[in-house]
């Protein structure tokens, strides 16, 4: 599951993170970048309602099948045939089609075959893809662009697609009856468009995060080798925590939604600090950042897989709707505060929507 969802949020990262390298060879400015990934979120946001409900009708490990051969596709797509900023960005669009199936057939399939103990640790895992895809982008900078070029990068991702897909296990255990569990149709919709409210702010803060944690370092004075470091730790830090938030999970019964409260409450200060402007402000609130701000994605996602037992897909399609809502604008928002204003009030704001996500939550 957690290769699959890796693969799935790859080409993004790629994108940003081989910047230098596609702009030169493309053509295209920092505006050109930043609506090429958008495109991505944008096209994940629109589809991911129908295709939860799509993954539950296909089932989980069809759709993933499906989902994991087209990621391949758009990978290669991209290595062999973008020459231009235009089909960039058309591909990119595709691929946040397949990444919205691959996200939520994931969710079905560790709903519905994870045994409930093991759930939160098995989401938290999941979950883990993003900030390890920020890793593994980061890595193929040195080893990969810098060496044999840039679209040796996306073949690398297409073979991290196809190696996922060969291990998809085929066989599975029957689910556990759910006869006596009130299905989708029977709660309202309302909490869950709240908490994919929710989502979308915290998902806008922890966004902001990714893409400006370095620059806004650099800017506070430290230099960029460290500053790129600061950003591989704290993604590190929050693999940790989503992985122990999960087992931990696994041994409550209830009231995950205040501990992502809590979490997302930490990153709300760690922002604050940001806003400080100083560096060691900068390396003190790191951890808290992505421990707190960036690591509750698993615990929100088994909150509403243990609420909507018999339809995991429908119900992650919605609230995942707000989160890619977020990812899309966070950084949109943050630059544009930045170019009009400073760091300090964009992480003052970013502080502000991580509070309000953790109210929401409430």
């Amino acid at each position: 599951g957690m290769g699959a969802a890796t693969a799935s949020a790859l080409p993004p990262f790629l994108v940003g993170a081989l910047a230098v390298q596609l702009r030169g060879d493309l053509g295209f400015d920092a505006a050109g970048l930043g609506l090429a990934i958008s495109a991505y979120w944008l096209s994940s946001a629109l589809c991911s309602a129908v295709l939860g409900r799509v993954a539950e009708h296909l089932g989980a490990r069809r759709s993933l099948r499906i989902g994991l051969c087209a990621n391949v596709a758009v990978q290669l797509s991209i290595a062999a045939v973008a020459r231009t900023w235009g089909a960039l960005v058309v591909v990119l669009l595709v691929g946040g089609v397949v990444n919205a199936l691959i996200q939520l057939a994931v969710n079905v399939l560790l709903a519905q075959e994870m045994p409930p103990r093991r759930l939160g640790l098995a989401l938290g895992a999941k979950q883990s893809a993003i900030p390890m895809g920020t890793l593994l982008a980061g890595l193929a900078v040195p080893l990969l662009a810098l060496t044999v070029g840039w679209r040796w990068a996306f073949v690398a991702g297409a073979a991290l697609g196809l190696g996922a897909l060969a291990v998809l296990p085929e066989v599975h255990r029957a689910p556990v009856p759910t006869a006596d569990r009130p299905r989708i149709g029977d709660r309202p919709l309302l909490p869950l468009v709240v908490l994919a409210g929710a989502g979308a702010l915290g998902a806008a803060a922890a966004g902001a995060l990714a893409a400006f944690l370095v620059s806004g370092g650099v800017e506070a004075g430290i230099a960029e080798g460290p500053a790129g470091l600061l950003l591989t730790s704290g993604s590190a830090c929050g693999i940790a925590v989503r992985l122990f938030a999960g087992m931990r999970a696994d041994r409550r019964q209830g009231g995950h939604l205040r501990v992502v409260a809590l979490m997302l409450g930490g990153g709300g200060v760690a922002f604050l600090a940001f806003a400080t402007g100083l560096a060691g402000a900068y390396v003190m609130a790191t951890p808290l950042a992505f421990g707190g701000g960036w690591a509750w994605p698993g615990l929100f996602n088994l909150a509403v897989v243990r609420d909507n037992p018999d339809t995991p897909g429908a119900a992650t399609g919605v609230t995942q709707t707000g989160i890619y809502i977020g990812a899309l604008a966070g950084p949109l928002v943050f630059g544009a505060i930045v170019d009009r204003a400073a760091y300090g009030p964009a992480w003052v704001a970013t502080a502000v929507c991580s509070l309000l996500a953790a109210g929401a939550m409430v």
